[in-house]
């Protein structure tokens, strides 16, 4: 079972209601967390200040109020900074010049069945984390399962288990630990299995926070509770030192 805080969490800005309700079912089916559906901008925007969590804004262009889709997307660039997509029955250039002007992370044409949409927020959060550009993000429809699975967002992790992303802060990240062609990253709850090596998701890490000890284990500095010899303690787990970053590693902890 899903942890809730660990789940990604939306806003669904849609003005037809039959359509976001079912549009937030599919999500939770999919152990995503809609935290709140709004039919127009300004309702949006409250909810977006009165909610500093969301993940990330599925929009549709053409909603009531006196703002548009387009706009509102404006709006959440010049001040709250999050990814956000377009759902959209409109796919004629005019419209879709507008849009790109306002930097969207991914599309989704209407109408759309369940994966379509869990597809287009994973590659949402993808663009969003890599800064990718306009014109990768108009050509690219697919999120392939060898794709960038490690993401940096805001001070956490999106980590992929089972064929969704969970949103995990990096102080509640312990350790990695690297086996093999495989490596794990172990949680304050949880741990998360890739088929890639560590230095992948390593350069995903914060160097001031996180740092390499040995070749098998990059720790989180911060959850170290002790030491032994060439052991650090962290939680009920001890992680070898190695000699080759023993005095780096341990200049960071003080004795008395």
């Amino acid at each position: 079972m899903t942890n809730t805080s660990t789940k990604v969490k939306l806003l669904i800005v849609e003005d037809e209601i039959l359509l976001a309700n079912d549009i937030a079912n599919k999500l939770s089916d999919n152990n995503y967390e809609v935290v709140g559906i709004a039919d127009t901008a300004k309702k949006a925007l409250d909810f977006l200040e009165s909610h500093g969590d969301i993940d990330m804004v599925l929009i549709d262009i053409v909603i009531k109020g006196e703002f548009d889709g387009i706009e509102l997307a404006r709006f959440i660039n010049q001040k709250h900074q999050v990814p956000f997509l377009f759902l959209t029955s409109h796919a004629d250039s005019y419209i879709f010049e507008r849009a790109k002007s306002v930097k969207p992370h991914a599309y989704l044409l209407k109408p759309f069945n369940e994966r379509q949409v869990c597809i287009a927020i994973e590659l949402a959060l993808k663009n969003f984390a890599v800064k990718a550009s306009q014109e990768e993000i108009s050509q690219k429809t697919t999120f392939e399962p060898n794709d960038n699975q490690v993401l940096n967002i805001k001070d956490s992790l999106f980590l992929k288990k089972n064929q969704h992303f969970e949103r995990v802060p990096l102080r509640e990240i312990l350790f990695l630990k690297a086996d093999s062609n495989y490596c794990s990253v172990y949680t304050k709850t949880d741990r998360f299995v890739y088929s890639v090596g560590l230095n992948k998701i390593e350069e995903q890490l914060p160097t001031k926070r996180f740092m390499r000890v040995h070749r098998s284990y990059v720790i989180n500095l911060n959850s170290v509770v002790g030491y032994e010899g060439n052991l650090l303690f962290i939680e009920n787990e001890k992680i070898p030192v190695s000699k080759a970053h023993k005095d780096e590693v341990f200049r960071h902890f003080k004795t008395i």
